[in-house]
């Protein structure tokens, strides 16, 4: 099959999938694309074996390795989602929680890494899985990081306190670019590269690739918005945006540096300075309307592409076993992973324990983790590391996800503290742009000033105050 007919035929099942979610199921578009994919690729397998004359899994299997989803995400489309979500991301809302997403996205990742590799080497051992403890690592770091463009589309479904928001929403943006660095070290020290041994090569590593990224993100972003400060086009400014995330992905390749963070930064420099100070109304309405779309497209192509990756997947018994216990051991080990960032915080105990719940059950895994398993060499291991991961992906984005509505039911609806829906880009760009007027009544002598709950996770909230 040409590249051409492969994609026209990933975009009309990302359609058919779409449609009859859209007018069947009504879930959230990425997981109803993900379980209809799951779902004809367990069909596909089944009648597989009564098809005479055809090997239809083989030829899916054929079609998906010329797709080639790890270059295809690492190297391209994971560039444009992380731009596109960090375009509707308040910058002062995240800076207010930027010490627990620092810590989240960093030691929440190497915690998680490293627990989670002992407690499935563990699991290997006792089911006579031959997966080595430094293998196992590996499997850790692609499960490490969280997943932005499932959070994204999950909390538009969720009423949260905006402070936990945000912190949900930055430590998947920033945790991606980690957990990539976590991984090539840990794949380095596995296939006996010496150079990755040691923790302060590591340390170098991590602090290279993500301040070089974010410094990287900081000057490509300037000259994108000192460039469309200057012109009022909005045509030529979307061309500024495309350049803008291809070139700072390419050149964080180039020069060794995170490409994901580096985007992010770009992307939140644009979000919250260029629609503001360099853009007419029509142009950032335009601007929104593009990436939303790109956003969207991206998404159901992505999660379409993971629920067909099951065919590529061992489905020997052992291998199942072990995705059972290893569901369950993701999710303790993402509890212990936040629990140390959250328990230094200044934050009352009442208010760390639902952080911790709904923090724990919305680590969602995504398309990043697949395609790091995807990406992992051919040899003895890769078959048992790619099952492991692809379960526990699929089973964070179709249970956590559908259930997450209900978990900040619990959790949040006793005290009545729940936000309204989190806003769209396009809202949230333009409330940046127009501040609502102040009411002057406000200030009037004997006038209360109702003021808005503390952040449930915020480093400043006083824990006396509960």
């Amino acid at each position: 099959m040409s590249s051409f007919g492969l994609v026209a035929l990933l975009l009309l099942l990302a359609a058919v999938f779409g449609y009859i979610n859209h007018r069947t199921f009504q879930l959230p578009t990425v997981i109803g694309v993900l379980i209809l994919a799951v779902v004809s690729s367990l069909a596909l397998i089944i009648i597989d074996p009564w098809v005479r004359g055809y090997d239809l899994t083989g030829w899916a299997r054929d079609a998906l390795a010329a797709a080639n989803l790890p270059h295809l995400l690492l190297d391209g489309v994971l560039a444009y989602l992380l731009f596109a979500g960090s375009l509707q991301v308040d910058i002062a809302a995240l800076q207010r929680q930027q010490w627990a997403i620092f810590a989240l996205s960093t030691f929440g990742t190497v915690a998680a890494t490293v627990l989670f590799g002992f407690g499935i080497a563990e699991v290997f051992y006792r089911l006579g899985v031959d997966v080595p403890l430094p293998w196992c690592l590996v499997l850790g770091a692609i499960l490490a990081p969280t997943d932005p463009v499932a959070i994204m589309a999950l909390l538009q479904r969720t009423g949260l306190p905006e402070g936990l928001r945000m912190v949900i929403v930055g430590e998947s943006l920033f945790n991606d670019g980690v957990g990539v660095v976590v991984f090539l070290i840990a794949l380095g020290v596995a296939g006996g590269d010496s150079l990755h041994i040691g923790t302060g090569h590591a340390l170098i590593q991590v602090i290279i690739q993500v301040g070089g990224g974010g410094l990287l993100g900081i000057a490509t972003g300037w000259v994108a918005y000192r460039a469309m400060k200057t012109v009022d086009d909005y045509n030529l400014e979307l061309t500024i945006t495309l350049a803008l995330v291809t070139v700072t992905y390419s050149l964080a390749q180039w020069l060794g540096v995170s490409g994901p963070i580096a985007v992010v930064v770009a992307g939140l420099l644009i979000g919250n300075h260029a629609t503001e100070h360099a853009m007419s109304d029509k142009s950032r309405k335009t601007l929104v309307t593009f990436w939303s779309l790109v956003d969207e497209l991206l998404n159901a192509l992505l999660f379409l592409m993971i629920g067909l990756e099951l065919l590529a997947v061992d489905t020997s018994w052992l291998l199942l076993l072990s995705v059972l216990i290893a569901i369950p051991l993701a999710v303790v080990v993402r509890l212990a992973s936040i629990a140390v960032p959250l328990l230094v915080m200044r934050v009352n105990t009442v208010n760390r324990l639902r952080a911790m719940g709904v923090l724990t059950w919305g680590g969602l895994r995504g398309g990043i983790s697949v395609a790091l398993a995807l990406a992992l060499p051919q040899g003895d291991y890769r078959g048992a590391l790619l099952t492991v991961c692809y379960g526990v992906v699929v089973f964070t984005i179709v249970v956590q996800g559908l259930t997450m509505p209900r978990i900040v039911k619990l959790l949040y609806s006793p005290q009545r503290v729940m936000m309204p829906r989190a806003k769209t880009e396009a809202e949230t760009i333009t409330s940046r742009r127009n501040p609502p007027p102040r009411d002057p009544s406000s200030d009037a002598p004997g006038t209360s000033v109702q003021t808005p709950p503390p952040s449930p996770i915020s480093p400043g909230y006083n824990s006396d105050s509960s």
